[in-house]
């Protein structure tokens, strides 16, 4: 079986959610994880913080370094990774997992919304793979995931919430610019996106609550897909959007009412998969 022991991971948004469940599937191959989060102390409505996330990994069987970071700020990003790489000798994958969210339409989407989506989504993740990248050059089978969708110019993605799909989209297009840039030296830049609804925060929060989390699958299924896609040969798996279902059945997966949060529930598709 292929593995991320000894594996250093670099993943924004990695307290909670999508990016700890990928954190701790790395963990039990004994991975290390630099967290790049921004929760220091406890949020009153999201569960977790950079701390806990850390115990759980290291529970888990990963080693953690967890850092405060918001990746609006490039400096605070390349501490982050300058410190990681001291601690763990470099590091060999890139997961950019932080992301902003608001479904809102054209008029009622206030510029410091608008803002917020594309400085978190485009920029954060162009930043954090600009900084991570002289470390992935120098690594064995180097990795960069965006948690991002496949680009459709479908106008049902754009008309309802324009400004959030473009800041996904932007999100994707890194993948597509960078995987053409680096695969001379062997840099895979792929994106990942689940084709239902993931139980998380903002799933529970801003996507219809419990009867929505009850249609929706677990993050372990995003995070056993992550795993799949960072253990292949970064040379030849490059420049790919990834769906976690059809990554999975590529490996032989063929229970998926193990991810269902309700097996055997209806499940609500994502949003962007055609």
């Amino acid at each position: 079986m292929a593995t991320l022991a000894g594996k250093t991971l670099f993943i924004t948004g990695a307290s909670r959610g999508i990016g700890l469940a990928i954190a701790l599937r790395a963990a039990r191959d004994g991975a290390n994880v630099i967290i790049a989060a921004k929760t220091a102390e406890p949020h009153p409505k999201l569960p977790g913080t950079i701390y806990t996330a850390a115990e759980e990994i290291e529970r888990a069987g990963g080693k953690a370094l967890p850092l405060v970071v918001d990746v609006r700020d490039e400096a605070q990003i390349a501490h982050a990774v300058e410190e990681g790489a001291k601690k763990f000798g470099g590091i060999d994958i890139c997961v950019n997992n932080a992301s902003a969210i608001s479904l809102t339409g054209t008029l009622q989407t206030p510029m410091k919304r608008f803002d917020l989506m594309h400085q978190v989504n485009v920029r954060g993740t162009f930043a954090t793979s600009q900084a991570c990248l002289p470390y992935l050059l120098e690594a064995p089978n180097p990795h960069i995931l965006n948690l991002s969708p496949p680009l459709s110019l479908n106008p049902r993605w754009f008309g309802p919430h324009v400004a959030y799909t473009i800041s996904k989209y932007g999100m994707s297009m890194c993948v597509l610019g960078m995987a053409e840039e680096f695969r001379d030296e062997g840099v895979a830049v792929n994106a990942l996106w689940p084709r239902t609804a993931i139980a998380t925060a903002a799933v529970m929060n801003l996507l219809g609550g419990d009867e929505m989390m009850r249609a929706s699958r677990k993050p372990e299924i995003m995070a056993d897909a992550a795993h799949a896609i960072l253990v292949r040969d970064s040379r030849t798996c490059t420049g790919n959007f990834f769906i976690d279902e059809d990554v999975l059945r590529q490996e032989g997966v063929t229970d998926f009412d193990q991810y269902a949060v309700t097996p055997g529930a209806e499940l609500v598709p994502d949003f962007f998969v055609d």
